[in-house]
């Protein structure tokens, strides 16, 4: 079990952790009861959050955000001298902690994405977990949503029984979205990306030997070039850049203030 401590990767707080340890944490908090936002962030999540100050107090005000994709644990590794061995692959993980919540009898809760993902992705929970749990699910209402309607969504997830909340809304909704529940909902919150739509069946993964090289940004790119066209072919050499100037200490990323007022967004 391996956790390391926290490091900034362009101003973006991530934990050195692996699979065992996230799962553990997330665990003991269902078990207690309590609060705890998770995000499993890749080169977008730490790019979003580098370069807007108001998303990276979101993300730096979670407890846990692991490194899902291989180019922020090499980051964490050449910057701060991690030696990690392994990322924390948000769809992994979804499973691991799926598992752990199905052997330790408490139930999950599903939200975000569209309810023909969220049918698919409970039948196949169901036939690779039996026996688990799943007290409910909602899918995105694809708007933004009032303070009073986020409430009632809370209410619906506190009464189902879940003891955690799996949420789908991709980068950085999801995190936003957990970010505003941390005061609502007294169960871990996990963002985990393109998880659904995987584990639904409906976008494949790539291959093993591309996700252990770093080279999933391509496999993706591949099936839908022209929604990801900027984020992988803009974001991917800024991201490099940045990293080198980090090293280099050569414009500092200024650390969040503390005091400064981040908006309600209210993401459904």
């Amino acid at each position: 079990m391996v956790n390391a401590g926290k490091f900034a990767v362009l101003g973006v707080n991530i934990d050195a952790v692996d699979y065992d340890y996230a799962v553990q944490r997330i665990l003991e908090a269902a078990a207690e009861r309590r609060a705890l936002g998770v995000s499993a962030l890749a080169v977008h999540g730490v790019m979003t959050g580098s370069t807007d100050l108001e998303h990276r107090q979101r993300l730096n005000a979670l407890d846990l955000v692991v490194p899902d994709g291989q180019p922020v644990r090499w980051a964490l590794n050449w910057l701060h001298g991690v030696k990690l061995a392994d990322r924390v692959y948000g769809p992994t993980l979804t499973l691991r902690v799926a598992e752990a919540m199905r052997d330790a009898g408490m139930a999950i809760y599903l939200y975000g994405s569209t309810a023909e993902v969220l049918g698919r992705l409970q039948e196949n929970l169901a036939a690779y977990l039996p026996g688990l749990e799943i007290a409910g699910c909602q899918s995105s209402k694809f708007r933004t949503v009032t303070a009073e309607e986020q409430g009632e969504i809370a209410r619906q997830i506190k009464a189902s029984g879940a003891r955690l909340v799996l949420v789908g809304l991709g980068c950085p909704r999801q995190e936003v979205w957990v970010y505003e529940h941390l005061q609502k909902l007294d169960m871990p919150m996990l963002a985990v990306g393109a998880a659904f739509d995987f584990h639904a069946g409906l976008l494949p993964q790539a291959p093993q030997f591309m996700q252990k090289h770093g080279l999933e940004w391509a496999f993706r790119l591949y099936q839908e070039p022209r929604r990801l066209w900027r984020r992988y072919l803009l974001l991917n050499p800024a991201y490099i850049i940045k990293l080198c100037a980090q090293k280099l200490e050569v414009g500092p990323v200024a650390p969040p203030n503390a005091d400064a007022k981040v908006r309600f967004l209210g993401y459904a």
